[in-house]
């Protein structure tokens, strides 16, 4: 298929530093500025991580990322086909699982919509239905009803509901070059092992929402988790007394915002990875430029001084006051997307039950450093409290510094 990333020229940097990215990219390989390979990758197991990173072995440019995750996942769901043809079904949706993650990271360097990202997206979905056939729990694909149009989400149970007995849910939220296919793992999924049900939604300017022509806005996602969470109040399945919020990334931003929305109609928030710099200039400028363009796309916006200013609207001190729900973030301290001194201000504004987990040392993806290889495993802080919140358990506001041997310490706010 032939590439056509008419986006990419209208920032400047992306004009500067093509070369430069490209020459990195040549001696690294995908993971320049973070680890998407294993991120991505892992929510389909230790064969999910081998596909990615057989992929990522043959990038050595920018251009080489969108197609060579691209064939991978060809390849990856014509061994599902033939499982599936042979009735193999669990080997089967096993690999239908990982071809749509794959599908899904070939869209993430087509900054419009064109032919390419849309071929993947077909495929993307394809074998993501497939895995929904033959899926070991409960998964269903849904659209809900927004601005005229509806945002894409998935709806998974941990199981068929008991006695009529309702779920807990939690709405996650991702990032900027995440999508709701990589929300929820292949095997031991973290909520669904603790019971809880996952809503995985595109939001605005995510995934197959953005696609639709839903474009991000600096406060839309508030109207857009209200409408999820009142999508979810017509579920039987769902206890929506007991419902969270999860984010990463740039959902910490979202996320705030939706938390700040909903107020006591949520349990609870976390997030990890931070983006809450007031106006985002970190990553917009400083960090590749890659995000720039992409959250160009996300928000319809085509000429950069107007994206520029546009980008000053994304200011949490305007809103966290308004977060009533137990709110908790994961980050480290040496973020390289959001300088962790904008989380720390924004905690002492919040007058609601509060936790900050920081990981000494520790980038953006909080898997560089020792006290992330040492320290409580991720997915264990976020999940755990969590499941607390939907339980009902009390809350201990404290700001919790993980040091380089692994080692927690608590301060109390």
């Amino acid at each position: 298929m032939e590439k056509t990333l008419r986006m990419e020229n209208r920032t400047k940097r992306w004009r500067e530093q093509r070369w430069l990215l490209d020459s990195v990219i040549k001696t690294v390989g995908p993971e320049w500025d973070q680890g998407r390979l294993g991120s991505k990758g892992g929510k389909g197991g230790g064969a999910g991580t081998a596909s990615f990173r057989r992929a990522g072995a043959k990038m050595k440019k920018f251009d080489d990322i969108g197609p060579e995750f691209g064939r991978e996942g060809q390849r990856m769901e014509g061994i599902a086909k033939g499982f599936e043809d042979q009735g193999r079904f669990v080997s089967a949706y096993e690999n239908y699982f990982i071809a749509s993650l794959l599908y899904a990271s070939a869209q993430w360097p087509y900054f419009d919509i064109n032919d390419e990202d849309l071929e993947w997206e077909r495929r993307m979905a394809r074998c993501y239905d497939k895995f929904i056939e033959y899926a070991p729990h409960p998964v269903e694909r849904v659209d809900i009803p927004f601005q005229d149009t509806a945002m894409s989400a998935f709806l998974h149970l941990p199981s068929a509901p008991e006695n009529g007995a309702p779920f807990p849910c939690i709405l996650h939220i991702g990032g900027m070059d995440g999508s709701k296919e990589n929300m929820v793992a292949l095997h031991g999924d973290s909520a669904l092992s603790r019971g809880m049900a996952v809503l995985a939604l595109d939001g605005p300017g995510q995934g197959e929402t953005r696609n639709r022509g839903i474009t991000i806005s600096s406060d839309n996602f508030a109207a857009a988790a209200e409408t999820a969470v009142q999508w979810l109040a017509d579920r039987p399945e769902i206890d929506t007394d007991r419902i969270v919020i999860r984010g990463s990334s740039f959902g910490t931003y979202y996320g705030t915002v939706a938390a700040a929305g909903l107020q006591d109609r949520i349990k609870g928030y976390c997030g990890t990875g931070v983006c809450q710099e007031p106006g985002c200039d970190t990553i917009f400028n400083k960090a590749s430029p890659t995000f720039k363009v992409r959250f160009m796309f996300m928000a319809g916006y085509e000429d950069e001084d107007e994206f520029d200013e546009f980008r000053q609207e994304f200011d949490l001190r305007k809103t966290v006051q308004n977060i009533t729900a137990p709110y908790m973030i994961v980050a480290g301290d040496a973020d390289q997307l959001s300088p962790i001194q904008h989380t720390y201000d924004l905690f002492e504004q919040i007058d609601a039950p509060k936790r900050l987990v920081v990981f000494q040392d520790a980038n953006h993806s909080m898997a560089t450093a020792s006290s992330g290889e040492l320290g409580e495993a991720r997915d264990s802080l976020v999940y755990d409290w969590l499941r607390d919140r939907v339980d009902g358990k009390p809350v201990t506001s404290e700001r919790v510094l993980v040091d380089s041997r692994g080692n927690m310490h608590a301060t109390p706010y």
